[in-house]
């Protein structure tokens, strides 16, 4: 193949698998992601969307969308206008936190003061059971697949492999 027949086809790659983020992406900039780096909204800032991977979110101000952290905590003294969801970890809601939509906290379960108020519903599971069952399903099971095409590629190797001689044994 030529060299500018591969370049074309790596181009129109990277267009195919650039083009839908860019043209499904939506938001206005205000929105935060992180990996493991905890996030700090303070008391005077509104955000739209918080996502964190591996790390802990603290809401003092207003989170206009959804907050959501995997294997990390959540701690809302401030107000959330989406859902909250805290998977391997925890959500606690002080005494201002304010919560428009669902609570959701898988692992770590979900701590709510008195004064806190929750508009949709607390769902709150908590306990190594559950914990062990997260590691399980979130590291193990998507191994799986990889270790049967490993499995597969080894056999099909093996399959047309000759077989060897018999040594001879001279007298």
């Amino acid at each position: 193949m030529k060299l500018r027949n591969r370049l074309f086809l790596g181009l129109l790659l990277l267009v195919v698998l650039v083009a839908p983020t860019l043209m499904f992406a939506k938001g206005n900039g205000s929105d935060r992601v992180q990996f493991f780096q905890s996030i700090t909204v303070n008391s005077d800032e509104q955000v739209g969307d918080v996502v964190c991977i591996f790390c802990s979110i603290h809401l003092a101000g207003t989170a206009t969308g959804d907050t959501v952290a995997i294997m990390g905590s959540i701690l809302v003294d401030g107000a959330a206008k989406g859902d909250v969801v805290a998977v391997g970890g925890g959500i606690q809601l002080g005494e201002d936190a304010s919560v428009a939509g669902n609570t959701v906290g898988i692992g770590g379960g979900v701590s709510k003061h008195p004064g806190a108020s929750v508009k949709g519903e607390v769902v709150s599971q908590s306990g190594a059971g559950v914990f062990a069952g997260l590691v399980v399903s979130m590291i193990l099971v998507p191994l799986i697949p990889v270790v049967l095409i490993v499995w597969l590629i080894v056999w099909l190797l093996r399959r047309d492999r000759p077989p060897s001689a018999t040594p001879v044994a001279y007298r």
